[in-house]
């Protein structure tokens, strides 16, 4: 059991991580300041959340590595897990994160999007979660309940002014459907390490599509296959298996600690 909340908390730690990294490439280049703030502002919580799930994770991973009694991340050959290590000293392989949280920010569109579809599945998984068997991820859960509904108020608000705004930001919208429906499957589609925890993917999944199916057809948007039937999904993000945009990220991401190995502020 303690291997597989591991595996769950790291694949937590890594949506928001990767998610908040992907957003923070907007600093300094919002369309205006406001939401350029906005856009930061939910990277600093993605980042925050990602923290509270790394602080967890590395205090099972240092428990299991004294017991033996479970395999720790290629990281702990630096020392001891610690946030820091989970989030820099890890391979691409070892991420445990959603396909749609690393995709490319594209335009305004695309980053508005991908937030809201993402944080629409964040908060229904972790309503479930602040009630879940596990104090720690129920306390983190709960904490972030309340960053979750501003993300995802914020986000909803912007695919209707978009959707149902010019011709422009219409088009734009459904390219950004186009770009990223594909990988909203993978969310629900439970791996061996979530189907122990006993989360009610079917549930999430079936609110999911009746919150998207209203806000899309607020924001006079075409729901693909009557919610994604037809789409062929892309998987494996959550077993490791990512594309190639991955990469790139961690490369940005893990640089410093990787030249100037345990450097401090």
């Amino acid at each position: 059991m303690k291997e597989t909340l591991i595996n769950y908390t790291l694949h937590l730690a890594d949506n928001s991580l990767i998610l908040g990294q992907r957003n923070s490439e907007w600093c300094g280049h919002g369309p205006v300041l406001e939401q350029d703030i906005a856009i930061t502002n939910i990277s600093l919580d993605l980042i925050g959340q990602a923290r509270n799930f790394y602080q967890y994770a590395a205090t099972l991973i240092n428990s299991s590595k004294k017991s033996g009694s479970s395999k720790a991340p290629s990281s702990e050959g630096f020392g001891e897990a610690t946030e820091d290590s989970l989030a820099y000293l890890r391979t691409e392989r070892e991420y445990k994160n959603c396909l749609l949280v690393e995709q490319p920010i594209g335009d305004w569109g695309q980053t508005i999007l991908r937030q809201y579809l993402f944080s629409q599945y964040q908060y229904l998984l972790f309503q479930q979660l602040q009630n879940w068997k596990d104090e720690q991820i129920a306390a983190i859960a709960a904490k972030s309940l309340k960053e979750i509904t501003y993300h995802l108020r914020w986000s909803r608000e912007w695919v209707i002014r978009l959707g149902d705004g010019t011709e422009e930001s219409r088009q734009r919208m459904l390219k950004a459907i186009d770009e990223l429906w594909r990988y909203t499957g993978e969310m629900f589609m439970p791996v061996i390490y979530e189907k122990e925890t006993g989360i009610d993917f079917n549930k999430i999944k079936e609110e999911w599509d009746l919150k998207v199916s209203a806000v899309f057809s607020e924001a006079s948007l075409i729901l693909p296959s009557g919610g994604g039937g037809a789409v062929f999904m892309q998987t494996g993000g959550k077993e490791g298996k990512h594309s190639e945009h991955l990469g790139y990220i961690l490369t940005e991401l893990q640089y410093l600690q990787r030249t100037y190995p345990n450097c401090e502020w």
